[in-house]
């Protein structure tokens, strides 16, 4: 016996003085609420109407199980409301700064087709940590190597005007060398500052004979972008970054860098959500293949490109 729906009837049938009107309140058929408040009195042993005549009336054991009998229907009628609230409760997930803003939308909208409310924070690396360790959002895009990672952005050079090569060698931005190439220094931006992506680029920038500030990490990617667009410098950034900033990209030959990301979720259900069912979307937004594809410049060119544009 559903003992909720049995009150339910009991209830209305009791506030309208009539099956018919109490059935037609509750929503079901008369036929439905007499059997229900008959299977609710089998349950108790005892009747809570009295049918001797046309009226119905309650029984006296019938008044002191009403005010129950309404404080279970509220309280079912409150849980449904809760478990409304709490399916509509958005997920909010941290994510890297430097997604574009138009893909991120995509996301949300991509969420609500899946009935999941995201709503993004915004952060660089440390303060998606941070946003995680505190419990301010449910989940993070959180940065890991790349071995390690779900997703994986290839990350190469961009300048703004084209490389003569397919890959560029950190050797033949040496300083010393003749032509604006001694200038020109890598800029690498607030999302790609992290322990597995800088320390491998400034020791093999320090054993090719860099100096020490042609490897440098900016305040903001605006910043980064905006010193690649007016100087020979070059950033250190995704194929999606640099065709959004209107830049040239290519493939770095040594080291061979990727960005890598997981997620951090205190709930299996929101981190399975996040990796499987919009999986492509969280892809998109970061740049990174859709499914598995081989690794941005797998094969050398013959010889080294001077890393200068045409």
């Amino acid at each position: 016996m559903d003992v909720v729906a049995a009150c339910r009837a009991f209830v209305a049938v009791s506030g309208h003085g009539s099956f018919t009107s109490g059935a037609a309140a509750a929503g079901i058929p008369q036929s439905v609420a007499s059997r229900r408040i008959a299977a609710l009195e089998e349950h108790f042993g005892a009747r809570l109407f009295d049918r001797s005549s046309r009226a119905v009336r309650l029984t006296p054991f019938g008044q002191d199980m009403l005010r129950t009998a309404r404080r279970l229907v509220d309280l079912a009628d409150a849980m449904t409301e809760d478990a409304e609230r709490a399916r509509l409760r958005p997920l909010r997930i941290a994510v890297p700064d430097s997604c574009p803003p138009h893909r991120l939308a995509t996301l949300v909208a991509a969420g609500r087709r899946q009935q999941t409310q995201l709503e993004v924070r915004p952060a660089d690396p440390a303060g998606r940590e941070q946003l995680c360790r505190t419990l301010e959002v449910s989940a993070g895009i959180v940065a890991v190597p790349a071995e390690a990672a779900v997703w994986r952005v290839p990350l190469g050079l961009a300048a703004r005007t084209a490389f003569p090569a397919r890959m560029v060698f950190l050797e033949t931005l040496r300083a010393g060398r003749t032509g604006a190439a001694a200038r020109r220094r890598i800029l690498i931006q607030p999302e790609d500052d992290v322990a597995h992506l800088r320390d491998p680029l400034t020791r093999t920038g320090q054993s090719v004979g860099l100096a020490p500030t042609q490897v440098a990490v900016t305040p903001s990617l605006v910043d980064a972008a905006a010193h690649a667009l007016s100087s020979p410098d070059l950033l250190l950034c995704s194929p999606q970054q640099a065709e959004e900033f209107g830049l040239h990209w290519c493939t770095l030959a040594d080291p061979r860098l990727q960005r890598g990301y997981d997620i951090a979720a205190g709930a299996h259900q929101d981190l399975e959500q996040l990796r499987t069912a919009l999986h492509s979307d969280i892809a998109r937004c970061l740049g990174a293949p859709a499914g598995p594809s081989e690794p941005a410049g797998d094969r050398l060119p013959d010889k080294p490109s001077t890393g200068e544009p045409r």
